[in-house]
């Protein structure tokens, strides 16, 4: 991991402003301010920021938020486009809303709280830690044989200019898997572009998508790119597109068949240069439906099909993704280091994660921030004795060696607290003292 500082820029052309947020932000990286967006190229010669907390007007008397616009569009055309908080008075929240729309992933208003500021800059820099792009998959938390499948189907598929529908239930992971197609692909070093079609109005599709020219529609006030030219010499990623209407899959077909689009008002098609990586989680039976969704359409987007496998089937990775987001979120929230009572951790391992990878994640950090005893119960993670479970068949598979050794990392920790004193020990694990000395013997301790 990269001991760097993190690189925050505050773009805002209030100097007071802009000096307090740079003291309250020092201590979460290096922090620089700019007044002038019309010096943002100069400026990103200095380098990428990771965050950007971005107002939206820079000219006296400009309200509409066009300007902050336009720079956030600029800013998600980088190679690795940063986090950016809109800042923005309380007025404006619908500008702020339409922002996060076009690719900002949190706001704040002005006059802000503190604690508040700080918090959504912390989020944003954990959460881009936690999607980085990486190579192969690298990013895909798992050692099973279904993870390991997943990988090495990616860095086949990866290197190739298919089209690539990823399929699987809400909080698998898909984009995380479209990512990491992209990493794998000769498209690396250009944009990687998400787009929530369920979230695009049909009335506004093709001005999202394609762009459209000045004056083309009433708030046309400029010009402006579309997503797929946005992505260009890059990948584009189309989540969600089993909620696309089937009025807008026509539109999307013409475009992806002439591999052109017509921006709104314009008198000429463009060329378009993209990969595309589509998700969904509708299942097989409704996407081949020809009432949900186009045949000639889907024929388009599924060269390659990519499943990704729902946690219950790869159950055995359930202790390294519990490692590894108690660990983020400790870090996170500087809480200290702490183990799962073991029979906590039989329980999460068992658990039916409905919501799959997302769930569990949300599950560790609600932990870390609630949990105020030595060890993680399962109340800690929002679960109690009686939450459905995973079929037998599928708890089996897990992985008995890190069982083993995070049953050892627990009892050891227990010891270490109570002084060796086996009575409160047991009492901490929850288990009789019978039990814990089979234990010890089991593990040598």
């Amino acid at each position: 991991m990269s001991c760097n500082p993190a690189q925050i820029l505050i773009l805002d052309d209030d100097a007071d402003v802009a000096y307090a947020a740079k003291l309250l932000l020092r201590r979460a990286g290096q922090v620089r301010t700019l007044a002038d967006p019309r010096q943002l190229a100069r400026c990103l010669q200095d380098g990428d920021p990771d965050v950007v907390l971005l107002d939206f007007n820079f000219t006296p008397g400009r309200t509409d938020g066009a300007e902050g616009l336009r720079v956030l569009d600029q800013l998600q055309a980088l190679p690795r486009p940063p986090a950016v908080i809109a800042m923005t008075a309380y007025a404006d929240v619908p500008l702020a809303v339409a922002a996060m729309k076009r690719g900002a992933c949190d706001f704040i208003t002005k006059p802000w709280d503190n604690v508040r500021l700080v918090a959504a800059v912390d989020g944003a820099l954990a959460r881009r830690a936690t999607v980085a792009p990486q190579v192969a998959g690298e990013g895909l938390k798992g050692s099973s044989a279904a993870m390991r499948s997943l990988r090495a189907f990616i860095a086949s598929v990866g290197p190739t200019e298919a089209n690539v529908m990823v399929l699987g239930e809400n909080g698998v992971g898909k984009e995380l898997v479209a990512r990491a197609i992209h990493q794998a692909s000769r498209r690396a070093g250009g944009n990687f572009l998400p787009v929530d079609m369920g979230s695009l109005p049909e009335a506004t599709l093709e001005s999202e998508l394609f762009g459209h020219r000045k004056g083309s529609f009433t708030d046309a006030r400029n010009d402006r790119a579309g997503r797929f030219q946005s992505a260009s010499g890059g990948t584009l990623f189309l989540d969600e597109i089993g909620n696309l209407p089937l009025a807008a899959q026509s539109k999307l077909l013409t475009a992806l068949e002439r591999r052109e689009v017509t921006p709104l008002g314009a008198d000429r098609p463009e060329t378009i240069d993209v990969r595309i990586v589509s998700a969904t989680n509708l299942d097989e039976a409704r996407l081949y439906d020809p009432a949900v969704f186009r045949p000639d359409l889907l024929f388009r987007l599924n060269t390659i099909v990519i499943r990704v496998p729902p946690l219950r089937e790869r159950a055995g990775d359930i202790p390294e993704l519990l490692r590894h987001y108690l660990v983020h979120y400790e870090a996170q929230y500087g809480k200290q280091a702490r183990t799962v009572a073991p029979a906590a951790f039989d329980a999460l391992c068992a658990h039916c994660w409905t919501g799959n990878v997302r769930s569990l994640r949300h599950a560790c950090e609600r932990a870390v921030i609630l949990s105020e005893s030595d060890m993680y119960s399962l109340a800690d993670f929002g679960l109690h004795a009686g939450s459905p479970t995973v079929p037998a068949s599928a708890s089996s598979a897990i992985d008995a060696r890190k069982l083993d050794e995070l049953e050892r990392d627990a009892i050891a920790a227990a010891l270490e607290q109570v002084k060796g004193n086996i009575s409160r020990a047991s009492s901490l694990l929850g288990i009789s003292r019978a039990a814990l000395y089979r234990k010890l013997d089991k593990h040598g301790l």
